[in-house]
């Protein structure tokens, strides 16, 4: 079948690759110039050069991503630097390191081993842990995560140094809003699975090269190729004047909402469009520093503590030069700073942010050698980052009331938050369903 596919970030051409590996025909339209929608890499004017538009972690745990690699013929070697789980702060005074031991053990070994946690701190991480093991990874569906943790009585420290970095990194969602389950189902998988579950992957290479190039050299895709309107016939629906047997939409979610809706909506048709209407959003900020020369840092990436009522942001610190193969990156070395839930940032100008930046990262790396001067920088925002991860959202299926056409997106129902894994799983479900409804 002659399937058009809308949208060619990791959901959409995860979608695309599978399709044809089902013996489909998919067509690939692309708004843009470049691939892999929130997770791509663009020109910086200010520093004239080619990053990404943030610097994302994967797990180990995400084998649909690893899966869809293989099938690309991807050696994930290659493209990705694996390190062992290894949270560690700029200023010494939280260390976690997975133990070199089997699961369960290598996490149990980590805790013990933390440096920055007392006993009784230590005991009760713990006990959360096989507490919500023995629960199947199960918490009450109304909790908040800072509802989990008090239920648990994790103290204001360790929530500081672990909890609270952990669940921004995920869900980008403050503790006090995020969904437990949703951050329940990442431990699950990741922390409470096998020994390399919880290793943290690097990108060595740009986003768009890491796997979506290689997709694209395999399919039919059409570049600057903005799709305003999607007719739905009975026996098939048109895409830019174009007949296809089936759509799937994998643009955002207010790009979907403006393609399936239409004058006269059934109730199944109002329900469905409620349900993206009713997706709020989080921004995530990278702020891209150029140093005049490399600054060794202990780690690849460090936990920053942010103070934003200080203008002090940054939560993450990631020297590039530490993964990153390209030669051209070697000789610019650079500072990645990554700000989840960023909408304060918004507020202020951006010399002011980068102000504030400098100062939190002398204050909190005096245990290391002095930060090199600073060549240039530039400041991306993406303002619809993520969906906002709240408990009882319901989030729309792959499915959709219309006949012959999908969805997939990370915001769609994939008991993942809204990363990377999360796209990827929903683009493979969605050509599933495609490839079921036409068997």
């Amino acid at each position: 079948m002659k399937i058009a596919v809308i949208g060619a970030g990791w959901a959409g051409l995860s979608a695309a690759v599978y399709l044809q590996r089902s013996g489909h025909q998919p067509v690939v339209f692309e708004a843009a110039r470049t691939l892999g929608g929130r997770a791509r890499s663009v020109q910086s004017p200010p520093l004239n050069a080619t990053v990404d538009n943030g610097q994302h972690i994967l797990l180990g745990a995400y084998t649909e991503t690893w899966a869809l690699m293989h099938e690309l013929q991807i050696p994930l070697e290659s493209r990705l630097q694996r390190l062992r789980l290894n949270l560690q702060a700029a200023d010494g005074s939280f260390h976690l390191e997975a133990a070199s031991l089997p699961a369960p053990l290598h996490l149990l070994g980590g805790i013990l081993g933390a440096r920055g946690l007392n006993v009784p701190e230590r005991v009760r991480f713990i006990t959360l842990m096989r507490s919500l093991r023995a629960r199947g990874w199960i918490v009450p569906a109304s909790a908040t995560v800072g509802d989990w943790l008090r239920t648990a009585r994790q103290s204001d420290q360790v929530v500081r140094r672990f909890w609270r970095p952990l669940c921004l990194a995920t869900l980008n969602t403050p503790i006090e809003q995020a969904c437990a389950q949703l951050l329940a189902n990442v431990l699950r998988d990741s922390l409470g699975g096998a020994r390399d579950a919880c290793d943290i992957l690097l990108p060595r290479v740009r986003l768009s090269e890491l796997w979506p190039a290689q997709a694209a050299a395999k399919i039919d895709l059409r570049y600057g190729r903005a799709v305003r309107r999607l007719n739905r016939l009975s026996a098939h629906v048109e895409v830019e004047a174009e007949r296809f047997d089936a759509a799937l939409i994998a643009t955002n979610a207010p790009s979907a909402w403006r393609l399936l809706k239409h004058d006269a909506p059934s109730p199944a048709d109002k329900a469905y469009l409620a349900q993206l209407a009713a997706l709020r959003y989080n921004a995530i900020a990278t702020i891209t520093l150029e140093l005049e020369h490399t600054w060794k840092l202990p780690a690849p990436m460090l936990m920053l503590y942010d103070y934003p009522e200080k203008c002090q942001f940054g939560q993450w610190l990631f020297d590039a030069s530490l993964f990153m193969k390209s030669p051209a990156d070697r000789r610019r070395p650079m500072l990645t700073v990554v700000i989840s839930d960023a909408q304060a940032l918004t507020m202020h100008a951006q010399e002011t942010i980068v102000a504030g930046l400098l100062e939190q990262i002398r204050e909190q790396t005096q245990g290391l050698a002095a930060l090199p001067p600073i060549r240039g920088h530039a400041t991306i925002i993406e303002k619809r980052a993520t969906f906002a991860a709240t408990p009882g959202l319901v989030r729309p299926k792959n499915t959709t009331p219309w006949p012959r056409v999908w969805l997939a997106g990370d915001y769609t129902d994939t008991g993942y938050p809204a990363v990377l894994e999360g796209a990827v799983r929903s683009g493979k479900r969605a050509a599933e369903l495609i490839t079921g409804y036409f068997s």
